[in-house]
């Protein structure tokens, strides 16, 4: 049987929809998070981080507003404020990010999903 993918998803993202066809192209069993309704909490949000083996600034969408109105740019927030900030305001997200097992990649572009396929 087909391992779960998980992907965190907003339906009005372009690229999401994109890759959410990859992913049915490939016919895997996928879990579709719309994380905008339900964000990822702070553990779960430190894993994909790991996983993704970056940096939450490099995580996040810098042209949103709740980047700037929390100040995001500023060097001296730790790791986990931002963590909070990103769970608290999950526009902040890049999306898609798709996990399967203990791999996970940002589809930007989508067919970089292929990579963890």
């Amino acid at each position: 049987m087909n391992e779960t993918v998980r992907i965190f998803h907003n339906p009005r993202c372009s690229k999401c929809r994109q890759t959410m066809d990859i992913l049915h192209d490939k016919g895997l069993n996928t879990s579709v998070i719309e994380y905008l309704k339900t964000p990822p909490d702070i553990t779960e949000l430190t894993e994909i981080l790991q996983m993704l083996g970056i940096e939450p600034r490099d995580l996040m969408r810098k042209h949103e507003a709740p980047y700037k109105d929390n100040d995001l740019d500023n060097p001296e927030l730790s790791r986990e404020q931002l963590i909070k900030t990103m769970v608290a305001n999950p526009i902040l997200i890049e999306r898609p990010i798709v996990i399967k097992g203990n791999k996970a990649i940002i589809g930007r572009p989508p067919e970089k999903v292929l990579e963890i396929l």
